[in-house]
């Protein structure tokens, strides 16, 4: 399951890194950004995006116990969606034995 996992979230990753390249090349991210704004499902689509980003960063908020990693990650999320996700996620399964260790608190070190 493990390895199905970061399977899964390798590929999101590549496709979000394709998928990117390929809209940067066609509009600049600004421009398109005013545009999308404006249209309301464009609108709907970017507060639904970023209320699921939240979500996730409650997770990791949650995991960490550092105030600075969560800062850290709720910056990146922020700024960079599903791939500060993917990247969260493929470094946690990474520290651990089996996909359990992402539904627990990682130990604090004082």
């Amino acid at each position: 399951m493990k390895r199905g996992l970061g399977l899964w979230f390798g590929f999101v990753l590549l496709a979000m890194l394709g998928v990117t390249t390929w809209a940067s090349l066609q509009e600049n991210v600004g421009a398109a950004f005013v545009r999308l704004a404006k249209d309301p499902w464009g609108l709907a689509t970017l507060f639904d995006a970023y209320f699921a980003f939240l979500v996730v960063w409650f997770w990791i908020a949650w995991r960490e116990c550092c105030a600075l990693n969560r800062g850290i990650w709720l910056v990146a999320i922020l700024v960079l969606g599903n791939f500060a996700i993917t990247a969260y996620v493929l470094l946690a399964l990474r520290g651990e034995e089996s996909i359990d260790g992402l539904f627990r608190k990682r130990g604090c070190h004082v």
